[in-house]
């Protein structure tokens, strides 16, 4: 059950001591978005010797010589628990990090220096205000598996059940809302320097560290989401997950039932109990479409350590990350991977417009170089054979075209496509001769018989009606209203071409320029007349008012000069 780095930085300890001995703290909401805060000057001191401490391990690092993928790993270690978690959400990241990095990434993921067992007992007794004698007859000394944010301990209930119980590391909350904090203050200070184009975007990776860390840190949002799968797959005989104890599980404990079995990361040791690893690989895939695309609840990180085969099923762990997608939305993905197998670009490009959540300024989008760009896409994976199909890198690609375009997606379908390339690899390694698409698409095709067809074309048919007639209502009391006005005299009719706001701009600055060209001219002609005719008050023996209209002419002059070259600069950006 381990799920972040190998070790925790002796100097993320130091910054956790100093700030267990400073004063108590908490996550507040504030004008600027959420920030930690703690009593007396403990935020800013604590803080400002964080911030030194990063800086300290980045200069060691020479990041200004670029980072390898070893380095960069390593340097998340030595930053602690909150970098190590932006390096496993970047490993995920195949559509903005090359290949190389996310594989080195990847090993995040293995098990860090457990915390002493008296701490394990420490933070027992406060969340459950109680001896531990009281809640649990025996909590093994030796971890199940240790990770930067808690560990795992088998333990017997005194109700005599056999459970795990994951323990939050004390304050591991505080020292990464901290980190979290200082890296957006640095980001918000950074990003207007790097341009729309920059390699990384910072924002999307911090706001995203920021939604995991709040779910993951919560031990009551996993447990419920253990609670909610078991609901979803009830009627599945061969999937399930470990059973939550709500009336144990705190904000930094969960208590659940104890699996034993082979992680899928272990092919020898599941065959040798007797399991055929085509039927599991192709159950896990099946399973998962059955999440995405029928519940709309899925695991959000369904990589090797997270799936375990027990008592005949596949067993999901580990739910601190879990997606939601709604119905509408899951019928949108259903109709593009549809598109795709048609070799629609137009039913496709549909679909992407509509999972849009920024669909009122579509009209700024170039369709018809977006419709060329889904040609390719469609071109590329619509004339692969099943087995050479990889559907989440199809998805990646998608979100990639979408940024490009500005249209922001649902935050679920970047999980969605990150869940997948990872289930794909687990499957790729060690579940050979099961194709994940094949599994997919007969899920889809399975999924829609007779019944359920006629039932969701009657649901859709009856929202269309719903909206054509209200839309037909709002139009006949539209044109009453355009009626009206067109009798009174009231009706304006405006054009706006596309293509004609910046010939238009244009052609006001040339009049604009113009009629300075010719007052400056004015301007040189009159104090020239005046000079000629001489007068008795000069200065730098000009006479006064030939002096003040040549200022005043070289003055406009240059503001001239100066409007152009900004207008050509503008024009160039």
């Amino acid at each position: 059950m381990a799920e972040d780095s190998r070790k925790i930085s002796p100097d993320a300890e130091q910054v956790d001591a100093d700030l267990s001995a400073s004063g108590s703290q908490e996550v507040v909401i504030g004008l600027f978005g959420e920030r930690v805060v703690g009593t007396g000057d403990l935020s800013a001191r604590a803080r400002h010797r964080r911030l030194r401490e990063i800086f300290a391990i980045l200069r060691r690092y020479d990041i200004l010589r670029g980072l390898t993928p070893q380095k960069l790993v390593s340097m998340l270690e030595d930053l602690g628990p909150t970098f190590v978690k932006a390096g496993q959400i970047l490993s995920m990241r195949s559509e903005i990090l090359p290949e190389s990095f996310c594989r080195e990434l990847e090993k995040l993921r293995t098990d860090v220096e457990p915390m002493g067992y008296r701490t394990v007992v420490e933070v027992l007794e406060h969340e459950y205000g109680r001896p531990v004698g009281e809640v649990f007859s025996h909590v093994d000394e030796t971890p199940l598996g240790s990770a930067s944010i808690a560990q795992v301990h088998r333990a017997t209930l005194v109700t005599g059940e056999d459970v795990a119980v994951k323990v939050q590391r004390p304050r591991v909350r505080e020292v990464m809302g901290q980190d979290i904090e200082i890296m957006r203050t640095v980001v918000r200070h950074v990003a207007p320097f790097m341009g729309g184009d920059q390699f990384l975007d910072l924002k999307a990776v911090v706001g995203e560290l920021w939604d995991s860390f709040n779910e993951e840190t919560d031990f009551l949002v996993e447990a419920r989401n253990l609670q909610e799968f078991l609901a979803e797959n009830a009627s599945v005989r061969y999937v399930t997950a470990p059973a939550p104890h709500m009336r144990l599980c705190t904000a930094q404990v969960l208590v659940m039932d104890y699996v034993a079995g082979p992680t899928i990361s272990k092919p020898k040791e599941i065959e040798a109990e007797g399991y055929d690893l085509v039927e599991i690989g192709t159950k896990l895939v099946e399973n998962y479409a059955k999440q995405v695309l029928d519940d709309g609840f899925f695991h959000a990180d369904p990589h090797p350590g997270n799936i375990m085969v027990a008592d005949r099923r596949i067993v999901f762990i580990d739910w601190g990350m879990a997606g939601h997608l709604s119905t509408y939305y899951r019928g949108i993905l259903r109709s593009m991977l549809t598109a795709v197998a048609e070799h629609s670009s137009p039913k496709l490009k549909q679909g992407l417009l509509e999972l849009s959540e920024n669909r009122a300024s579509g009209a700024d989008i170039d369709h018809g170089a977006l419709l060329a760009e889904l040609d390719a896409i469609v071109d590329t994976y619509g004339s692969m054979s099943l087995e050479e199909l990889n559907l989440g890198q199809f998805l990646s690609d998608l979100i990639q075209l979408a940024r490009t375009y500005s249209i922001e997606l649902p935050g679920a379908m970047t999980m969605i496509a990150r869940g997948l390339v990872t289930l794909e690899g687990v499957v790729d390694e060690f579940l050979p001769g099961v194709s994940m698409i094949e599994i997919v698409e007969n899920h889809v095709r399975d999924s829609q018989d007779l019944r359920s067809l006629a039932r969701g074309e009657a649901r859709t048919l009856a929202l269309e009606g719903h909206k054509a007639l209200h839309g037909a209502l709002e139009a006949m009391g539209q044109a009453g209203l355009v009626t009206d006005m067109l009798t009174r005299g009231q009706l304006k009719l405006n054009l706006d071409f596309s293509g004609s706001q910046d010939p238009i701009e244009d052609l006001s600055h040339i009049a604009d320029r113009l009629t300075l060209g010719i007052i400056i001219a004015g301007l040189l002609v009159g104090s020239s007349i005046i000079y000629f005719a001489g007068a008795s008050f000069t200065v730098l023996g000009v006479p006064l008012l030939g002096f003040l209209g040549y200022v005043l002419a070289i003055s406009l002059s240059i503001y001239m000069v100066h409007d152009i070259l900004k207008h050509d600069r503008k024009r160039k950006r």
